[in-house]
């Protein structure tokens, strides 16, 4: 049985799914801009609101996701993905070069598609995780040819993290982000022969929070 914290976690991890707050959820979806704010998940009285299948069907249908996409954010986990394969004993792994082509994701940065390898997990990785497999050496010091990453689309994403950016012309980087607001995100390179980045956050299609990788 669903319960109420389930249905409003769901909501805001789509909404960090596509970079918006809850309130940018609303306001892309049509809705009034405090539709989804903390304030609104409980009566005065202190029992619990539900939000509308009208306000569910208009966020999946503003976000592009699927009902099955939504159903497993419902269970606190994220989704492998559609790709072949996928098993509770590894993720799917795909080179650097590789990921910034059509088909590999899905709208919200999950893996989808054909032409994934699978790698070994370590313990702890959560659900919906992927792998990257670094090729040259742009991201020195921290991480070499070869260092493979974990990227979790689902987790919360704050100033600092280590990050993977997908923009909307294809490009895939992983910088550190130091500052996301609802029109720019700014990253720093990890290698300091390469430039820091400002980018419209019209032009990012995801960003994923690197969790773990392989050194």
């Amino acid at each position: 049985m669903l319960s109420h914290d389930q249905v409003w976690e769901a909501i805001d991890r789509l909404a960090e799914r596509n970079s918006l707050s809850a309130s940018g959820l609303a306001k892309r979806a049509g809705l009034d801009s405090t539709a989804f704010n903390k304030s609104k998940r409980r009566s005065s009285d202190g029992r619990p609101r539900w939000p509308s299948t009208e306000s569910l069907a208009k966020i999946m249908q503003a976000t592009g996701a699927s009902l099955d996409d939504f159903m497993a954010l419902l269970g606190g986990t994220a989704r492998r993905g559609g790709v072949p394969g996928a098993s509770d004993t590894g993720i799917p792994l795909l080179g650097f070069a590789q990921a910034g082509a059509g088909g590999y994701f899905d709208d919200a940065g999950f893996p989808a598609g054909h032409g994934w390898d699978m790698v070994e997990f370590p313990a702890g990785v959560a659900d919906g995780s992927y792998a990257l497999k670094v090729q040259g050496d742009s991201m020195l010091p921290l991480y070499r040819d070869g260092d493979v990453l974990i990227v979790h689309p689902g987790a919360t994403v704050r100033r600092g993290d280590r990050v993977v950016v997908k923009t909307s012309g294809g490009e895939v980087m992983a910088k550190i982000m130091t500052k996301r607001s609802a029109q720019i995100i700014e990253l720093t390179s990890m290698n300091p022969d390469h430039p820091d980045r400002s980018l419209p956050m019209a032009q990012v299609e995801w960003v994923a929070r690197i969790v773990w990788a392989s050194q």
